[in-house]
This record gives structure tokens, C-alpha cells and sequence, in this order.
């Protein structure tokens, strides 16, 4: 009983939702690492991704590592508005929003640094604030990808917060980054194979330095 009971609390995620902004002036911003995360598992996992009028995004359905069938989605209404493209898929599959895996940026963690959480408020991101809108509830999973805050930026300046956002990685940020995104694959996997409280303990206790090599613990 105890163990069934076990199996059945195991959160392993059907849908992997990464958030950003279409439209090429976006491409490879620090607001778009979402888009980047999906675009890293589609081609490792080879699972190809085409618009889908009906899902309100770029989506594909395959077989994850785990040989468990696995979605991707990169909503493409706009970080404003990203849960309206969750919603259209997990009502059209009958998905519980705890199946939900949602990766997006988050400054308030430094380049090299990730975060995976069971559950959790918005925390200032809009795409987040959507999803949590349009799911009916902020229990989901979401692994959130460190951008670090702008340089000699002012926490109240909004002018340097939106250019730092919406700016692109420099070259050795590019570096780290490529690196990162490796990693936020097999902290994918691992939440797939063990379930997403198991991947918290791996993924939340590594950082990258900053020469885009290293691993600390």
C-alpha cells in the first residue's frame, strides 16, 4: 500500500513547456532560454517542431529517453499571454496541470545556476503569471534558468531591466550557456525517469562558473 501510494504522489512530467517571445529580434535573447531549453531537447531527442494553429505554438509529441511519450511546446502568443497555448494543449490531451513542466528565465538566479520546483507563485515573470492563470492553480513543476540582473543596472531602473531581458548573451556568456542548456536536458531526463522531486536534489545543488567547464557543488 505505502509503496503504490508512493508511485502515485511520483510527479513525471507528460508536457514540457518552454517560454519566450516569437519573432526573430527575439531569437536567443535571455528571455527566450525557454524557447532555447525546447529547441535543445527536440533535437536530442529527436522530436521535430511544427507550428500548431490549434495549440497556439510550435509542438511536437514524441518518445523521451524513459520510452515514456513525451510534448513539447513553445507557445507562440507572446510571453504575456504563454498559458493560453498550455491551456489549449492540456485541455485537448485532459492533462493534469501537475504534468506540466514549464522552463523560463529568471534574473533573481545567476547565469550557471538552475532551480526546479514542484510548485511556486509567479514570482514577477508575466509568461508565469499567465500559466498560472490559465492553468487554475501555481502547482506545477517549472524549472527556472538563471539570466543574472544587468550590470551596474538599478533594481528600480525598468529601462535596464527590460534591455537586459530582452538583450542577447554576450560570447563566453554563449559559452555558459550552451553548457547550461546540456544540463537543464538531463535535469529533464532525470525528473522523466525519477520523477521531479528526485531531479530537485541534483538540479539545485550544481552551478556552472565561469569558465563554462567547471562544476561546483
Amino acid at each position: 500500500m505505502t509503496e503504490a501510494v508512493a508511485k502515485k504522489t511520483l510527479v513525471i512530467p507528460q508536457l514540457v513547456v518552454g517560454l519566450g517571445n516569437p519573432e526573430p529580434k527575439y531569437d536567443q535573447t535571455r528571455h527566450n532560454i525557454g524557447f532555447a531549453a525546447i529547441d535543445a531537447l527536440s533535437r536530442s531527442w529527436k522530436i521535430p517542431l511544427a507550428e500548431n494553429r490549434k495549440f497556439q505554438g510550435e509542438y511536437g509529441e514524441g518518445i523521451a529517453p524513459n520510452g515514456d511519450k513525451i510534448r513539447l511546446l513553445k507557445p507562440l502568443t507572446y510571453m504575456n499571454l504563454s498559458g493560453q497555448a498550455m491551456q489549449a494543449v492540456t485541455s485537448w490531451y485532459k492533462l493534469q496541470p501537475e504534468l506540466v513542466l514549464v522552463i523560463y528565465d529568471d534574473m533573481d538566479l545567476p547565469l550557471g545556476k538552475t532551480r526546479l520546483r514542484l510548485s511556486g507563485s509567479a514570482g514577477g515573470h508575466n509568461g508565469m503569471k499567465s500559466a498560472i492563470a490559465h492553468l487554475g492553480t501555481q502547482n506545477f513543476p517549472r524549472l527556472r534558468i538563471g539570466i543574472g540582473k544587468p550590470k551596474n543596472a538599478a533594481s528600480h531602473d525598468e529601462h535596464g531591466t527590460v534591455s537586459h531581458v530582452l538583450g542577447r548573451f554576450s560570447a563566453a556568456e554563449n559559452q555558459m550557456v550552451s553548457v547550461v542548456l546540456q544540463f537543464v536536458g538531463e535535469c529533464v531526463e532525470l525528473s522523466l525517469n525519477s520523477g521531479v522531486e528526485k531531479a530537485m536534489n541534483v538540479c539545485n545543488s550544481r552551478s556552472f562558473d565561469s569558465s563554462q567547464s567547471n562544476v561546483y557543488f
